[in-house]
């Protein structure tokens, strides 16, 4: 499976350098990236590769954190744009450079609050004698909606220009994403990774369920909050940077489990995976459609289209 997502992958990473209004074979981008001199050069590596590098890293990103939410709560609807994180990382980077005119990097950080405050209260609200995975879920979507009331009326507050602004970099793009954005959202994604790995073990006892965790030395309560930390981390790096991305998160770990075989969310494969969703996502909002739209509004059609399939599954289950 790793080797057929890899070749996928890499076919999607040679379309997206070559393709555009300068196009570019398949010989010409090697050219390029092996440091050819000229304007297709400069188109691969400064104009294309930034943004097929973003739509893998954030994708990887996004598939990861959906897989720890997944896992944590036991539900393929647990993914962060579903029960509210996503929406609360959004939240807090409108109020930090709507409201506050904070900076690029300090867009990250409202992003990382407002998530961890988001989370922090469906946390508590979903709370009694431990958490369960339903009530967490729906005590989220319930949240997500609040917030999104919230995000509108703030727009509804600022300047026209802001809020336009705003408004076009909330339907979640890649095509501003250039070395200067992608660098510092990388350097946290790569700081992340070892968390990642850390959570792991702990995270796959917890699929076993709370007593047979606790059994084999997993501290639940303290690890479910670590665990959510650090999908929420993952997410606000993501959100910050492009804007709120649906879809990849919901569906990357499913997939990747159908893919992969096993009962558990394989995190490698997830993150392969979801970086070669966002990525051919993006490709087709650039070239397949009549116009040019952000990512994000061709994911939400896919995510729209993949959460009714869930529900329509999940319902004959429980026929």
């Amino acid at each position: 499976m790793a080797v057929s997502l890899g070749a996928a992958a890499l076919v999607l990473v040679v379309l997206g350098l070559g393709l555009g209004d300068y196009p570019l074979g398949p010989l010409e981008v090697v050219r390029a990236l092996g440091g050819d001199q000229g304007f297709a050069s400069t188109v691969v590596l400064e104009w294309r590769l930034p943004r097929v590098l973003a739509a893998l890293a954030f994708g990887a990103a996004l598939g990861v954190s959906g897989a720890l939410f997944q896992s944590l709560t036991r539900n393929p609807l647990g993914s962060p744009d579903v029960i509210g994180f996503a929406t609360g990382s959004f939240t807090g980077v409108l109020v930090f450079t709507v409201l506050l005119g904070g900076s690029v990097l300090g867009a990250t950080g409202g992003a990382l609050v407002g998530g961890l405050a988001t989370a922090l209260v469906v946390y508590l609200l979903a709370y009694r004698d431990g958490v369960q995975g339903f009530r967490l879920i729906v005590v989220g979507i319930a949240i997500t909606a609040m917030l999104g009331s919230f995000n509108t009326w703030l727009l509804l507050k600022v300047q026209t220009e802001v809020a336009m602004a705003a408004s076009m970099w909330a339907a979640g793009s890649l095509g501003l994403v250039g070395w200067s954005q992608l660098w510092p959202a990388a350097l946290m994604l790569a700081l992340l990774v070892p968390c990642v790995l850390a959570v792991a073990r702990p995270l796959r006892q917890l699929e076993l369920g709370d007593d047979a965790a606790a059994a084999h030395g997993v501290r639940v309560e303290p690890a479910r909050l670590v665990i959510l930390v650090v999908g929420v981390a993952l997410t606000a790096v993501v959100v910050a940077t492009t804007g709120p991305i649906a879809f990849v998160a919901l569906a990357a770990p499913q997939i990747a489990k159908r893919l992969a075989g096993g009962a558990g969310l394989p995190l490698g494969h997830t993150a392969l995976l979801g970086g070669t969703l966002l990525l051919a996502a993006d490709l087709v909002a650039q070239h397949l459609l009549p116009t040019d739209l952000p990512v994000g509004i061709v994911t939400i059609v896919l995510g729209g289209v993949y959460l009714l399939t869930l529900l329509v599954r999940e319902a004959r289950r429980t026929v």
